[in-house]
């Protein structure tokens, strides 16, 4: 038994679920003029006329990482963790399985370096990546290097 997936790309900035299963139809959306949410039936006319079981969206931060809408068959991701410093949320990656199961692999943000309590040791272990990131040599701007990069370097290439 085998299953297909097709990847379709839908203007998602100016749509979003309604806020639960139970608010059908076209409303116009809180994020600003000209936008829209959709209810489960039209995500259920969609699935339908497109011949899809299942629709995965992102681009849209939710507190658990992942949310379910219209009866399962629509799912907003979000793999960013924290996001912008300020949410709190968790991110996810979806897994997919045999038969189209969905399996979320949730992570957790990190407390703030700040607030790390406990021994020396969680605090080596919690700040390594910036560690790292703090040996980096930065990022070349996109386009020409600056000036003071050597012609013969890898940033050049």
């Amino acid at each position: 038994m085998g299953f297909s997936i097709k990847p379709m790309t839908l203007c998602a900035d100016l749509f979003d679920p309604t806020e639960n299963d139970s608010v059908e139809g076209l409303r116009p959306n809180a994020h600003g003029p000209s936008l829209v949410t959709f209810g489960p039936d039209r995500v259920l006319e969609f699935c339908k006329n497109n011949d899809l079981q299942l629709i995965i969206r992102a681009h849209e931060c939710v507190m658990d990482g992942f949310e379910r809408f219209a009866h399962g068959h629509l799912i907003t991701l979000f793999s960013a963790t924290n996001y912008c410093g300020t949410a709190n949320n968790a991110g996810v990656i979806l897994v997919l399985g045999r038969d189209l199961i969905v399996i979320p692999k949730l992570r957790h943000p990190l407390p703030p370096l700040g607030s790390l309590a406990g021994s020396p040791e969680r605090l080596v272990e919690d700040t390594w990546m910036q560690d790292l990131n703090a040996q980096r040599p930065p990022t070349p701007t996109r386009g020409c290097p600056p000036p003071s990069i050597d012609h013969g370097s890898l940033s050049w290439i």
